[in-house]
């Protein structure tokens, strides 16, 4: 177990953090301008989920104040008030950088002006364009002193409109307007003038069309202001016996919809009649997080951002590269039998996994395919695969996780269409997520079963794999797919947890072979032999875990980490965590892959996993590391955590302090990982 009194990070200030490192991006005047904006929408987003999952968490251990001290190690109130203060001050950086970025599009001929700078020939086209596209989805809402306010949608933007006249004493009246972004682009591009682009927000738009909605009001003024509710994405399980997983899940969604508000964020400069109106209206208090912010919210649609500029303002895309031992292969499985395939993504093709289902679904020698589907994207290739393997008469069968936050909805749509053409789906395992990535497909060859497995980092889904970095390995290997397919026999029948020699599985053997390694290290470090170990991790939280970790160090085990999200070990203080090395890497793409490498008296040993060092994949999800046993792509593993490690561009230190300084080298060449990992696979041949 883990020992009291461990030197922690809060996991709530340490993602805010991470946070941090993603405002910094679009802070750095190196990164191209208009990534600089996506990465503010990447903030926004993440802040969003940020308060709908752990500020609703927090608001919800309060009510259970004898208990709420022991799940979160400190006080929860003072904890909110902490993330209160530092979102805050980031709110304030993420506006000034905003400003910076605005100026910056001037001088790249872009302007991103608001009603009240238009021409007359900018305001007749935005009055015909807000005639004819946007009126028609408006739909005021009249707000006074008696009435309820109107429910808040989540993560929606609203204008709040005040109509008054000038030097009258009538009574002042509001409105409520929901910007229609789900229907219309919050971006609106103008007609050149002079040569320049022009842009204005579709919040601006509704703005200087105030005088169409209210015509029919007595008043002479209308001023509107953002408003942005955060509510509480915790879904809220049914207990009744006679609904189905299913009806279970459906019903929560509905729920979710109306949760508990987390945080009221406004426009800074609103009038202060109409905030005191709100606030009282809504019932809110101080201590609901009420966030002052700038004149926009829902910075997430910047993510759509469009470039009516030159190509220098985005990022060179790099064309996903075939792996060499694919390309021009009219099989795969025949590839597969001589030899294991590393892909990594977006640097090679995410086309190889489809090819692969593809493949096997009209190959008459399969006969099944069993696959985990946890996210998958909008148009899922990887579904319509599954859906003409069973039309060519495989039995496939799909483990679908319905408890996928955010992506439920997807997931039962997929699970309703595969069930439909006569695939079997499984709604995971009670009581845990099936969050491991796996397909295996079952061949009958010279009258003997050979089976074929990709075992990942990431989910089956081709719109993240071309900005998500991750592993995925190919293989026909016995001593890893008759593991793979214990797994799934695990997810058919829960009571046959199987035996794993190779297979690093949780919730059941993954934590204490992991403890394993890493003592292991500490007993060659012990006899003065080499003990090292690498990790590459999303979020590294497990107490029991990180004390192991600093058992290691303190023993002189070298331990280096490379850490995207949060980090609660402290790495470098004296005596405790002095020889562990810890760095975070923000850059234009997502890391999200886990590696974990292990010294192991010389042998190394390699291992790719679908989980973190988190209480919650390793106790309450079903996860699965695999050991990569190829020493070549061993090799190219290893020469990836190399140019992770040696990265001086986009690495940061991850210190006591919380501040993300970027690390520096003695090294006078430039590292930018991404680039050199792109280039190193540019170059290999196999």
């Amino acid at each position: 177990m883990a020992k009291k009194n461990i030197v922690l990070i809060n996991r709530e200030l340490s993602w805010l953090a991470f946070n941090e490192r993603v405002l910094q991006e679009a802070a750095d005047q190196t990164v191209p301008l208009i990534e600089r904006i996506k990465f503010l929408g990447i903030y926004s987003n993440n802040l969003d989920e940020f308060f709908r999952v752990r500020v609703a968490t927090l608001k919800r251990i309060i009510k259970h104040r004898k208990t709420a001290k022991v799940f979160i190690s400190e006080n929860p109130q003072r904890l909110l008030d902490k993330i209160q203060k530092i979102v805050i001050d980031q709110q304030n950086k993420f506006e000034k950088i905003y400003q910076s970025i605005l100026k910056e599009l001037t001088k790249n001929n872009i302007s991103i002006i608001n009603e009240k700078h238009l021409s007359a020939k900018q305001a007749a086209f935005v009055r015909d364009y807000f005639s004819e596209k946007v009126m028609p989805t408006l739909f005021p809402i009249m707000l006074d002193e008696s009435s309820h306010f109107p429910y808040l949608k989540d993560r929606t933007g609203y204008l709040i409109v005040k109509l008054g006249r000038k030097n009258s004493f009538k009574k002042n009246k509001f409105a409520l307007l929901e910007v229609p972004t789900d229907t219309i682009s919050r971006f609106l591009v103008l007609p050149k003038e002079n040569e320049r682009n022009h842009i204005i927000l579709l919040d601006d738009v509704i703005r200087f069309c105030l005088d169409d909605i209210f015509s029919n009001f007595d008043y002479d003024y209308a001023e509107a202001y953002n408003i942005k509710m955060t509510r509480d994405a915790e879904i809220d399980m049914d207990n009744d016996l006679s609904k189905s997983f299913v009806e279970k899940i459906s019903k929560g969604l509905k729920a979710r919809k109306k949760g508990q508000p987390v945080r009221l964020v406004y426009d800074h400069e609103i009038a202060p009649d109409i905030l005191a109106f709100i606030i009282k209206k809504i019932k809110l208090r101080k201590e609901d997080n009420l966030i002052p912010g700038g004149r926009y919210h829902n910075f997430k649609d910047f993510i759509s951002f469009p470039n009516i500029g030159g190509q220098e303002l985005s990022y060179k895309k790099n064309v996903p590269l075939k792996h060499p031992d694919l390309k021009g292969q009219s099989s795969i499985i025949k590839v597969l039998k001589k030899r294991d395939v590393l892909l990594t993504y977006p640097y090679q093709s995410y086309e190889h996994i489809i090819d692969l289902l593809r493949e096997a679904s009209i190959d008459p020698k399969v006969q099944s395919i069993k696959i985990t589907l946890y996210r998958v994207a909008k148009n899922s290739n990887v579904v319509k695969a599954l859906i003409n393997a069973v039309k060519n008469g495989k039995q496939v069968t799909a483990v679908v996780e319905l408890q996928a936050r955010f992506d439920e909805e997807a997931n039962i749509y997929w699970s309703n269409k595969l069930q439909e053409e006569g695939a079997t789906v499984i709604y995971g395992v009670p009581g845990l997520k099936v969050h491991s990535k796996m397909f295996l497909i079952t061949r009958k060859e010279s009258g003997k079963l050979i089976q074929y497995s990709n075992i990942g980092t990431g989910n089956f889904n081709g719109d993240t794999a071309k900005i998500y970095t991750d592993h995925s390995l190919l293989t026909s290997d016995k001593r890893i797919t008759e593991e793979v397919a214990k797994v799934f026999t695990f997810y058919f029948d829960n009571f046959k947890k199987g035996t794993y020699k190779h297979l690093l599985v949780s919730p059941f053997y993954m934590r204490k072979r992991i403890l394993q390694l890493i003592n292991k290290e500490i007993q060659n470090a012990r006899k003065n032999k080499p003990a090292y170990f690498i990790l590459k991790l999303n979020n590294l939280v497990d107490p029991e875990m990180i004390q192991k970790i600093y058992d290691a160090s303190a023993e002189g085990v070298k331990i280096k980490l490379i850490i995207r999200g949060i980090c609660s070990l402290v790495a470098g203080i004296k005596g405790l965590s002095d020889n562990i090395e810890a760095i975070s890497i923000v850059d234009k793409f997502l890391e999200h892959s886990r590696v974990f490498i292990f010294c192991n008296g010389g042998d190394e040993k390699f291992y790719i996993s679908s989980g973190d060092w988190m209480p919650r994949n390793l106790d309450f999800r079903s996860e699965v590391a695999v050991p990569i046993y190829d020493t070549g792509i061993q090799q190219t593993i290893r020469k990836i955590i190399e140019l992770l490690l040696e990265d001086n561009t986009k690495s940061r230190i991850l210190g006591s302090n919380q501040n993300n300084e970027y690390r520096k080298s003695k090294s006078k060449t430039q590292v930018r990982a991404q680039e050199s990992i792109y280039n190193l696979f540019k170059t290999k041949k196999n």
